[in-house]
């Protein structure tokens, strides 16, 4: 028996819980991804050549705010 490295809960084997190794994965993958997407969308070099779909996608999330507020 030993314990998990990322939890820091007994382990019924002697190695990490495979959950934890999955939620790790997945939370290192997403700061990949918020530290690319500047560079993905291209905004970072002119924030007015968006394209028309991430326009659309900013349009309703604004009508969307308007409407439960």
């Amino acid at each position: 028996m030993g314990t998990c490295s990322i939890c820091r809960k007994i382990s019924a084997t002697d190695s990490d819980h495979l959950h934890c190794i999955e939620k790790r994965r997945i939370e290192l993958e997403n700061v990949q991804l918020k530290d690319t997407i500047t560079e993905k969308l291209d905004l970072e070099k002119d924030p007015n050549n968006m394209g028309k779909e991430i326009k659309a996608l900013l349009g309703h999330m604004n009508r969307e705010k308007e409407k439960s507020e």
